[in-house]
């Protein structure tokens, strides 16, 4: 039987993970998956594997809260020893973490090939340690799954078609998860009765980006423009434990309650039921045109620029006053989120199949 190595260690990738788990399982492929340990806190990762039925890992490194040269060469040095034990065909990588890179390095180091899913993305920002890791991890692939076709157009622009590697449009697996999930989440939720939001307007905001939180500048228009809006609006705040550790170190207070990190049928139920979302995260920009809510990005610049051309996403900064002008447009404006910029939702057997007729020649 062909095996697999899925390297994943953030929440994001866990979620993408679900999907694809599921499709290589329908395909004959046997999967290991290792889980780095990069985000630790039980909320943030041990409750997606439960929750979300994707397969235990079977490596857990546990390695976390350490600078990012350390963390990808420990990371590294550990993947290494379980890819000369295992010897599978292939080496599955996500997204764009530390984690990603890791995984996609020491792989290619022992000459197995690498898929990365979510290939071809950029924010053309280098600060961004998300887009060294991504750029980095597309150049050393061998199978490039993108998203979009502004994915597969930036990657012709850096000269993928003259690289052993292949470059194919699959769609987002994030929306096969999405549509997935979404019809079971409110069976398996209680997220709304539990902070009683069930007759209150709120909005959903997520924040943990470094350029933002490591910028007490930035952070403080951010948190401004959320107070300001808590005066029309209840404030839903799952918050990182990395962000709620520089609040505290900074003895900066929100003026409005924040909640810990929840899982992701409470993530989905809050996406349904919000007014609309304000979020530094990649992938919940994704997550709100999946169900049609308006989103306000805090930063600079995006990977999902089709959101942004499209009308659904508005790309704001962190200047409090873009945040406050953006958030009087309409949360739902239907006939925008009809597009279709992500597939149609089997994205992750698509995948499995590429790879399972690689492995036959």
């Amino acid at each position: 039987m062909q095996k697999i190595v899925t390297i994943v260690g953030a929440r994001p990738q866990f979620i993408k993970a679900s999907a694809l788990s599921r499709a290589l399982s329908l395909e004959g492929i046997k999967e290991i998956i290792v889980h780095t340990g990069q985000h630790f806190d039980e909320n943030m990762a041990d409750i997606f594997f439960s929750q979300m039925e994707i397969p235990e890992p079977v490596y857990n490194l546990g390695i976390h809260s350490l600078l990012h040269g350390a963390m990808t060469g420990r990371m590294m040095e550990e993947i290494e020893k379980i890819l000369l034990l295992e010897n599978p065909e292939a080496v599955v990588v996500y997204g764009d973490t530390n984690s990603t890179l890791a995984g996609a390095l020491a792989a290619s180091k022992l000459h197995i090939p690498v898929a990365h899913v979510e290939a071809g993305l950029r924010s053309f920002n280098m600060k961004m340690p998300e887009e060294i890791n991504r750029i980095l991890t597309d150049r050393i692939a061998t199978w490039l799954f993108c998203p979009t076709e502004a994915a597969v157009e930036n990657l012709k622009a850096e000269g993928f078609d003259h690289f052993p590697s292949h470059v194919m449009l699959t769609g987002d697996v994030m929306y096969d998860v999405a549509l997935h999930y979404s019809r079971i989440s409110a069976e398996r939720s209680d997220i709304l009765e539990t902070l009683s939001l069930t007759r209150s307007k709120f909005i959903l905001v997520t924040l943990h980006r470094q350029e933002n939180t490591d910028d007490m500048a930035r952070l403080k228009e951010i948190l401004g423009a959320l107070e300001e809006l808590s005066k029309t609006y209840k404030i839903v705040l799952p918050m990182h434990p990395r962000t709620r550790k520089i609040l505290k170190d900074n003895d900066m207070v929100p003026g409005f309650p924040i909640i810990d990190p929840v899982g992701y049928f409470d993530m989905v139920e809050l996406l349904k039921n919000c007014e609309f979302v304000i979020t530094d995260s990649g992938g919940l920009q994704k997550e709100a045109f999946f169900f049609g809510k308006h989103c306000i990005v805090t930063r600079d610049e995006t990977e999902w620029i089709e959101l942004v051309e499209l009308g659904c996403n508005s790309l704001v900064g962190a200047s409090k006053e873009a945040i406050l002008e953006n958030s009087t447009l309409p949360g739902n404006r239907s006939e925008r989120f009809k597009a279709r910029p992500y597939g149609n939702g089997d994205a992750a057997l698509l995948i499995a199949r590429i790879l399972k007729v690689a492995h036959k020649r």
